[in-house]
């Protein structure tokens, strides 16, 4: 702002009488140039627009203040509400003439941040504050500043321990199944073998689907299942002879099957049917073998029961409280708490079976051979695992509702059966 924004009286820049010109040659005082003159150069400030003062609240000093680059409005406000001007020139303010120089940073034009929805009214003393600049960058990094975090939230709760299947169905398919077996066992003896062909056919179908699924490996399904069920057949009839006779008519049989077919990939495919029928007939067998005896359901029902008891054990302990992996990477399920519950399952329940379901049968025989059954039914457990990931699969099928396939149940039984039969022959004879 200069002099000219006060007014200039007619023949500004004469320090001489007022009737006389000015002598040429003198110094000017003030402005050579006229006052409307003035008040076309004088710039005009770009200010928000304000609301309505009542007369005498506001005068023209409030405009002159809002064109200052910096620094105090001064005025003098009375107590009835008129305003006193006093028209002196500010001392920092430059000689007229001269162009001001704008502050760094925001237009000296422009309202303070944050003002520009509350207009101030100055009252009865009141002063005027003036609020700190804060520049483009400083602004920039408070909207950056990350909120304050909120009082501190309870942590969840640990998720609940699972099954993994569905328990409800896997106990009511185990309970079917178990009445199946324990009816057709005690009734019928021929009945009952006939179940075991049909869980070995069954068995066989599941293991060659998933080798040709996953591997591309033809083991020949025909011969098997005939040479499987015909392996249980002879086993309960002609002992353990018919058994290892009818085996190697079934691999001879695999073999000449698979001539039909090309040549490629013939070793890998008969191989595969040589070991699918070693594991889930031949190994099936022996369970016929237990049945000759004179108490030939008592025997079969200890080792349908401690093979249970043993997974049961192993699962209800290794749920509960198993904590340190048995074969992390085979079965990352199966703990050593877990194998310690099948031990101690299986030891009580072999007690309390050769005690009181076998002949001759005394406790201290039992736990032996409940030890055995709970080693054997993880080794078993453990060897289907590994075929299992081997493939790339979680279940062998999905017969059996809560169980996977019928080779998921057979994973534990078919390895335990040639144990019990061998033991139950040294402690009490072949019957």
């Amino acid at each position: 702002m200069n002099d000219s924004s006060w007014g200039a009286p007619t023949g500004a820049g004469y320090w001489g009488p007022p009737d006389q010109g000015p002598s040429q040659g003198a110094s000017p005082a003030g402005p050579a140039y006229e006052q409307h003159a003035v008040e076309e150069t004088r710039p005009m400030p770009v200010v928000p627009e304000m609301p309505d003062v009542p007369a005498g609240g506001r005068d023209q000093d409030d405009d002159r203040g809002a064109a200052r680059p910096s620094g105090p409005l001064f005025r003098d406000e009375s107590p009835g509400g008129t305003q006193h001007e006093h028209p002196q020139r500010p001392q920092h303010e430059q000689p007229q003439g001269t162009q001001h120089e704008q502050p760094r940073g925001n237009s000296p034009y422009e309202q303070p941040r944050g003002a520009q929805h509350e207009p101030q009214h100055p009252t009865q003393h009141q002063t005027h504050r003036q609020t700190p600049y804060v520049t483009p960058h400083e602004a920039q990094h408070e909207s950056r500043q990350e909120p304050m975090p909120s009082a501190a939230q309870p942590a969840p709760a640990p998720p609940k321990k699972s099954a993994g299947r569905d328990l409800g169905a896997a106990i009511g398919v185990g309970v079917g199944l178990g009445a199946v077996i324990v009816a057709s066992l005690f009734i019928v003896k021929a009945v009952f073998i006939g179940v075991i062909a049909v869980a070995v056919v069954v068995g066989l179908w599941e293991l060659t689907s998933r080798l040709e699924e996953r591997k591309g490996i033809k083991a020949p399904l025909v011969p098997l299942a005939i040479g499987g069920a015909a392996m249980v057949v002879a086993g309960y009839v002609r002992g353990t002879e018919g058994a290892w006779v009818a085996m190697a008519l079934t691999a001879l049989a695999v073999l000449v099957w698979r001539m039909t077919e090309p040549p490629e990939g013939y070793l890998r495919d008969v191989t595969a049917g040589v070991f699918a029928a070693f594991y889930v007939p031949f190994l099936a067998t022996f369970v016929a073998l237990m049945l000759t005896a004179d108490d030939g359901p008592q025997r079969v029902l200890t080792f349908l029961l401690l093979t249970v008891v043993s997974d049961t054990g192993a699962y209800a302990i290794g749920w509960r409280f198993g904590k340190h992996k048995l074969a992390p990477r085979i079965s990352p399920g199966k703990t050593r708490e877990g194998l310690v519950g099948a031990v101690t399952f299986a030891m009580a329940a072999g007690a309390l079976c050769m005690q009181f379901l076998i002949d001759d049968g005394v406790w201290w025989q039992g736990l032996l051979l409940g030890l055995a059954v709970a080693a054997s039914a993880t080794l078993g457990d453990l060897g289907e695992s590994m075929i299992k990931r081997d493939l790339g699969i979680k279940d062998m099928g999905t017969l059996l509702p809560g169980h996977g396939g019928i080779m998921d149940r057979l994973d534990s039984l078919l390895p335990t059966a040639p144990v019990v039969w061998l033991l139950l022959v040294i402690f009490v004879g072949a019957g």
